[in-house]
């Protein structure tokens, strides 16, 4: 009856530059969190990149695989695919390692777990786009200039992939304070299956049709063989498409927020504890 009613003004627009900010300062403590000294972190990722591009190089040759690549530049054809498998992989470990509802950040009252995915996701985007600048940087210098067909859309190719990594691990980071076990292998081998199943050491046309669902169901061949069309003039994808790792991304995105929500409100402090 006898309350004071106060208006608020630009009170959205105040909490959402508060949130960015708070999203910002995560993020940053993100890319510190591997090395106290972020270039060096950085130049940690770049020479992971450069020995994962170096090894399936000396494989494609000892093995004599040179000739089942697409017809132009061989380094670059490996990269594609490093690339975008490097970028799925870190952001579905970042999202996975993201703070969880029991963990001691949460107890600062700004902070939240959307939040701590959220900055997790961006960092590990972040380092990567940048190793990825690097090295093709040196590549265009050292080595000879480097010819992208459609830039653009193999750069939505890598943002897909990278946002279909954080979808995967949205689903295990809900899960696994229930199943840490489980999660903890079941992450590790779905890791390992990307070697192969990713399809980064070949492409979906050269396949015959049987072997064709082997690969199908994972979003990141899709997204893989994709970037290649949109990098090689003399590549055109027929097996695999763009819409399908959206749609994939945006189901699990939708089935870990909601377990992500169920898990917060039945979050309890013996967690941390028990790892």
């Amino acid at each position: 009856m006898f309350e004071v009613h106060r208006t608020k003004t630009h009170s959205g627009s105040r909490s959402a530059l508060s949130m960015l900010e708070l999203i910002y300062h995560s993020i940053v403590r993100e890319v510190r969190k591997d090395h106290r000294n972020a270039v060096v972190g950085l130049i940690m990722n770049i020479m992971q990149t450069i020995v994962f591009v170096a090894a399936f190089y000396f494989m494609f040759s000892i093995l004599d695989l040179r000739g089942s690549a697409i017809r132009g530049d061989f380094l670059l054809y490996i990269m594609s695919g490093i690339f975008l498998f490097l970028t799925h992989t870190k952001a579905m470990g970042a999202v996975l390692g993201a703070e969880g509802p029991a963990s001691a950040m949460m107890k600062h009252a700004p902070m939240n777990t959307i939040v701590a995915i959220t900055s997790s996701a961006i960092a590990s985007l972040y380092i990567q786009v940048l190793s990825m600048s690097v090295v093709l940087y040196l590549y265009h210098v050292i080595f000879g200039p480097i010819t992208i067909v459609d830039p653009i859309s193999a750069m939505g190719s890598l943002l897909l992939a990278w946002f279909s990594g954080v979808a995967v691990g949205m689903i295990f980071l809900a899960i696994k304070p229930w199943f840490s076990g489980f999660v903890s292998i079941a992450s590790s081998i779905y890791a390992r299956a990307n070697m192969i199943a990713s399809g980064k050491m070949f492409v979906a046309n050269s396949l015959p049709g049987f072997m064709l669902p082997i690969f199908d169901w994972n979003p990141l061949f899709h997204c893989i063989d994709q970037a290649r069309g949109y990098v090689f003039i003399n590549y055109n994808p027929h097996f695999t498409s763009i819409s399908y790792p959206i749609k994939v991304s945006l189901i699990l995105i939708m089935i870990g927020l909601m377990l992500e929500f169920y898990t917060r409100k039945n979050a309890s402090a013996s967690w941390d504890a028990a790892r």
